[in-house]
């Protein structure tokens, strides 16, 4: 359990992102202080690593959904129990094809194949 009263949203996913791009901007800067091309070049190789091992840890349970979490899943070491089927209204998943519930729409034979009628909007027309 956490100390605090609030979800903070501290998750591995988060922090292992936070990591790996920190040590991403410190190589494009130490790239941008020696006019060394490469190493701006891999700084941004590395920060975009970032974003894609966060995606993964996200997809996998070690993120966190969007809004708040019940107070049992506050911890840092707690997987997220429903990223499998993904969460309503986060990108990350809706990217992966996740959280996405699609209706099935069962139409009875002959219904919906008559036209309809126009109906005039005004009264000039």
């Amino acid at each position: 359990m956490s100390a605090h009263l609030y979800d903070e949203g501290h998750t591995v996913a988060g922090w292992t992102g936070f990591g790996i791009a920190t040590a991403g901007s410190g190589l494009v800067g130490l790239g941008v202080c020696t006019g060394s091309v490469a190493a701006v070049g891999g700084g941004l190789a590395v920060v975009v690593l970032s974003v894609f091992v966060t995606w993964g840890l996200h997809l996998s349970g070690w993120g966190k959904p969007p809004g708040v979490r019940p107070r049992e899943q506050w911890g840092m070491r707690v997987r997220d129990p429903l990223a499998r089927e993904g969460h309503s209204g986060c990108v990350g998943c809706r990217l992966a094809g996740r959280g996405r519930r699609r209706a099935v729409v069962v139409v009875p034979e002959g219904v919906g194949t008559e036209l309809a009628e126009s109906v005039p909007l005004s009264p000039f027309e």
